[in-house]
């Protein structure tokens, strides 16, 4: 089973996380498998288990909880097209390729710039900067920011997170 969390940059650029463990811990904490480095995510948020072919969202007892499809969740099964939000950062959940389409959600800013009418879209306040851990031991570091003592540009972190994985060489086991 082929699983993704995608999000989207403000300016429309998509961003594909693969999930390729069993278990993924999210979180603001450097030893996280996909780091989001902001105060309002907590160090270990929540983790993604993979087993068979059922996908399982849990909160690791966050601060500001972990939400499936604007619920506040515990634990619940993912499914492909689930919307997954933890603090500002939303993915969208592709399993299998599936949905093949996948919209950016409208940040609050976006949403305050637009007609009424577009509006009723969802909202959320803005996304956040998220670093992975790729294949192995090796980790995709955000460059010189600082996690958790200050607003990020979530644009400049995802360049830099997307120009480092490219051309940082791979560990070997």
């Amino acid at each position: 089973m082929d699983v993704n969390l995608v999000m989207f940059k403000t300016n429309g650029q998509r961003k594909d996380f693969p999930v390729r463990s069993a278990v993924t811990v999210i979180g603001r904490g450097e030893n996280c498998d996909l780091q989001i480095p902001l105060v309002s995510v907590s160090r270990r948020h929540c983790e993604i288990s993979a087993a068979g072919d059922q996908i399982k969202a849990k909160d690791l007892a966050s601060s500001n909880g972990t939400y499936v499809n604007n619920k506040r969740i515990t634990e619940v099964e993912l499914k492909a097209g689930d919307r997954l939000v933890i603090g500002p950062v939303i993915f969208t959940v592709q399993v299998d390729g599936q949905p093949e389409e996948i919209h950016p959600v409208k940040t609050r800013g976006q949403r305050m710039a637009e007609t009424a009418e577009a509006a009723q879209a969802e909202v959320i306040d803005l996304e956040a900067d998220v670093s992975a851990e790729a294949e192995g031991d090796e980790e995709v570091i955000l460059g010189d920011l600082e996690p958790a003592t200050e607003e990020i540009d979530p644009i400049s972190a995802l360049e830099a997170l997307a120009a480092e994985s490219q051309d940082k060489p791979k560990k070997k086991k």
